[in-house]
Order: C-alpha cells, then sequence, then structure tokens
C-alpha cells in the first residue's frame, strides 16, 4: 500500500514542481531522502531507566528500533564519561518517512499547545529542515499512563534540494504548517 502522502507527492507536487522550476528531469526535483528522529536523554547518565523509556517511546512512534548514541567527549561537569550512552536516534526511509511525516503535519503538530506554525528559518543552507519538539506525548501511539517522564525530540527532513527556498517550497506544497510571512517578519 503506498503512504497517502507519497501519493500527493507524486501526483500533485512533482508536476507543481516541475512546472514552477522550469525542470523536466524527474531526478532534478526537489524530494524527500529521510528523516531522522533524535531523543538526547542527558539524565541517562544518573538513571538508565531514562533511556530505556526514550527508546521504547521512539520504537512506538516511528515503528523502528532506534540505535543508541554514545558520548564523543567526556564532560566533567556534567558527569559524562567518552562512550556513556546518552540519546537515541531513528533514521526514516521509503514508506515510514512518508508514514512518519503524515502523522506527524496532520496529527503531532496540531496537538502542539499554542500552536502557530514552525519557523520558516530553521533551514540550515543546503534544504534540510529540523524542528524540535518538547514532548514526545503529542503522538497518540503513547500511553501518557506509561511515559510520565517529559522528553523532547528533534526531527531533521533531510531533502535532495539545491537551496533553502526549493526545499521550503516542497514541504510547503506537502502540507508543513509554516508561519505566514507576515507574522514572521513581525
Amino acid at each position: 500500500m503506498i503512504p497517502r502522502l507519497k501519493e500527493k507527492y507524486e501526483s500533485e507536487v512533482l508536476p507543481a514542481l516541475r512546472e514552477s522550476l522550469g525542470r523536466t528531469n524527474r531526478l532534478a526535483l526537489p524530494r524527500l531522502e529521510k528523516i531522522v528522529v533524535n531523543m538526547g536523554v542527558g539524565t541517562a547518565v544518573q538513571e538508565k531507566k531514562h533511556l530505556e523509556m526514550a527508546v521504547d517511546a521512539l520504537t512506538q512512534i516511528t515503528g523502528q528500533k532506534p540505535i543508541v548514541t554514545h558520548a564523543r567527549k567526556s564532560v566533567a561537569g556534567f558527569r559524562l564519561r567518552e562512550g556513556m550512552p546518552i540519546g537515541c536516534k531513528v533514521s526514516l526511509r521509503r514508506a515510514r518517512m512518508w508514514e512518519f511525516l503524515d502523522r506527524l503535519v496532520s496529527v503531532a503538530l496540531p496537538r502542539v499547545r499554542d500552536f502557530r506554525g514552525i519557523s520558516r528559518t530553521a533551514f540550515d543552507g543546503s534544504g534540510n529542515y529540523s524542528l524540535g519538539l518538547s514532548e514526545q506525548l503529542v503522538f497518540p501511539e503513547l500511553n501518557p499512563d506509561k511515559f510520565l517522564r517529559v522528553q523532547g525530540m528533534n526531527i531533521t527532513i533531510v531533502t535532495a534540494c539545491a537551496s533553502d527556498q526549493e526545499a521550503l517550497d516542497l514541504l510547503t506544497r506537502l502540507g508543513l504548517p509554516f508561519k505566514r510571512e507576515e507574522s514572521a517578519a513581525a
């Protein structure tokens, strides 16, 4: 079964991008490559259970088992040693990527308190977009009774775009709720 957002990309977004950018080669058009979801668990230094809960939550949200990330350097102020587990991340591609983005746009972001749209300026210069969520419970897959500790996450949408403007155009056409330009200027 083809994900709903991928069907929209194939039938509506690609022809519109082809026309607006004036490119006929499909591989020269902007596309999504992957989505990386990362949870940094700073309290995992003292409490190993927090990392296990984060791994479990990320598994339920993405449908894929995350890898545990380890500290690269020792930091005495944080009681952190090189090699200690301090977070987890998942790289989503193909159908899981499209399903996750669809759930993020249509279910999770509207559940964020006082949500007025996501920033238009969070691009990295290469067409990749990053956003942060302050709590994981905006995803309906998680049981609020089981996950009592609030844990945030970073979501990076990696695109194959030549510029940030092309990536903004692609993500807007896919339905990401960006803030309007008038409110961004104000």
